[in-house]
């Protein structure tokens, strides 16, 4: 299969798209519910926990709310905490046509104003960084900040003509091999020589089996202009990032754009770190929970 070299950019600036393995059995243990809709479309979430700060934990391209089964466990007897399945995945509905940020980041915003969320901390991890800038910055009385997830390692890279036709090719080429193209991006770029065999098998499956229709426009819709400098100035407070250190994070940009940011890197995980690595992930959390 034909190598892209644009994608392990792609994956360094959080723009994260992503087998037939072992059946997954990591779901979260959570009674999941369905009662909050936007726009007709079921979002189907956990709610644990309760605390006068809530948190708010949206997961990437094609997993699941499953994948912060860790963090509920860890946090819900200090905070409320809810996760949620990203239209299109997960339980969540399919009955819509647009997979972009902006649509998601509705999604968030309306679970927080259904739930009654207050003083929410949103979590993002890979695609959903930019999700939950964008829904911070829809709600600004009602978020409280943003904690980005392996993402935002290359705010303010700009796509060349070359790189957009890398990323048409990658689309093409996913739409019509979706299975053998995810596993080929995951493995190559997403994972790192840690990585378990068990999680590796996980996150596969996961995959293989999500909506590759959806999961290919998804791709699509997120690998637009990158708006997060502007986008991070808008939000206008500290950017906090939990990154793990397999693809380092470009600081010196984020210094340069005057974008005030806290990193707590994790050694020794691949792109998901909440589940390769959750207790050096939970214990950068509450450091960063108890600055904010």
């Amino acid at each position: 299969m034909k190598k892209f070299h644009i994608l392990p950019i792609i994956v360094a600036v959080g723009i994260t798209a992503a087998c037939n393995q072992p059946k997954s059995t990591h779901q979260s243990a959570n009674a999941t519910k369905v009662d909050v809709k936007n726009n007709n479309v079921e979002i189907a979430y956990t709610d644990t926990g309760t605390g006068d700060t809530t948190l708010l934990f949206v997961h990437g391209w094609a997993i699941n709310k499953g994948y912060f089964t860790d963090q509920v466990k860890h946090f819900a007897g200090r905070y409320r905490v809810v996760t949620m399945d990203m239209p299109g995945f997960g339980k969540s509905g399919k009955n819509r046509d647009k997979w972009n940020t902006k649509t998601y980041a509705t999604d968030v915003n309306a679970l927080i104003d259904q739930l009654k969320l207050k003083n929410v901390v949103l979590a993002g991890h890979s695609m959903a960084g930019d999700i939950v800038l964008q829904a911070a910055i829809n709600q600004p009385d009602k978020v409280i900040a943003i904690i980005g997830i392996d993402n935002f390692k290359g705010i303010g890279w700009v796509l060349t003509e070359k790189d957009r036709k890398e990323v048409a090719d990658a689309v093409a080429e996913m739409s019509k091999h979706y299975t053998s193209f995810a596993t080929m991006y995951f493995n190559d770029y997403l994972f790192s020589k840690t990585t378990s065999r068990a999680i590796k098998d996980r996150i596969l499956y996961d995959v293989a089996h999500t909506d590759s229709v959806i999961a290919t426009k998804a791709m699509a819709e997120g690998n637009g202009e990158n708006h997060e400098v502007e986008n991070l100035r808008k939000y206008n407070k500290k950017l906090y990032l939990i990154n793990s250190d397999y693809q380092p994070t470009d600081t010196t940009t984020i210094i340069a754009k005057k974008i005030p940011y806290k990193l707590m890197n994790i050694h020794g995980a691949g792109h998901f770190p909440m589940v390769e690595a959750p207790e050096d992930f939970n214990k950068a959390m509450d450091v960063i929970l108890k600055e904010i």
